[in-house]
């Protein structure tokens, strides 16, 4: 019993005291981009989902979120990203990501094409590719990206810093 006790308790100090979900009424882990989410290649809009999480930590200040797609060529490719979105904001409505758009008040970095908006996933034909939405809480109330970071670097920079963070990883592909 005691070697039980002791078991049960090394785990609980080794769980964090939070856990940060991500949730969407439009995405869901492992399933398919819903068309209106896609681009218009591919028949879409590119309207971004709607988007919430919870459990953030409360020394969050702010909260980033990006969507990459690792299965793109030459090691990825970000659809978009979002950074400096007060503590405040715990949801994102559908289309947030639009050009020119201040998504729950953040400030949209640009994508892997250049643009400052979602780009909807636009694979081309092939197995499905992978869509991590994630969102970070961050330690300030700014990312503090280098302005010289390119697409890539910005995922990694986010991973580095964040207290904690979550995802939704739906699919997307045209055989």
């Amino acid at each position: 019993m005691l070697k039980l006790a002791l078991a049960i308790s090394l785990v609980l100090a080794a769980t964090p005291a939070f856990a940060m979900k991500m949730h969407s009424t439009d995405v869901a882990t492992g399933e398919s981009f819903a068309p209106q989410f896609v681009c218009a290649d591919q028949g879409g809009k590119s309207i971004s989902p709607q988007l919430s999480w919870s459990g953030a930590p409360a020394a969050a200040k702010s909260f980033a979120l990006t969507m990459f797609d690792p299965d793109a060529p030459h090691g990825g490719f970000l659809h978009w990203a979002v950074v400096d979105i007060p503590a405040t904001t715990t949801a994102l409505a559908q289309n947030a990501g639009a050009a020119g758009a201040s998504p729950g008040g953040g400030s949209a970095y640009p994508n892997g094409a250049g643009h400052a908006n979602y780009d909807g996933p636009c694979p081309p034909a092939g197995p499905a590719h992978h869509y991590h939405l994630t969102v970070y809480a961050m330690p300030g109330p700014h990312a503090g990206i280098p302005p010289d970071t390119g697409p890539r670097g910005v995922t990694i920079w986010l991973e580095k810093h964040a207290l904690a963070s979550a995802e939704i990883v739906p699919v997307f592909g045209k055989e």
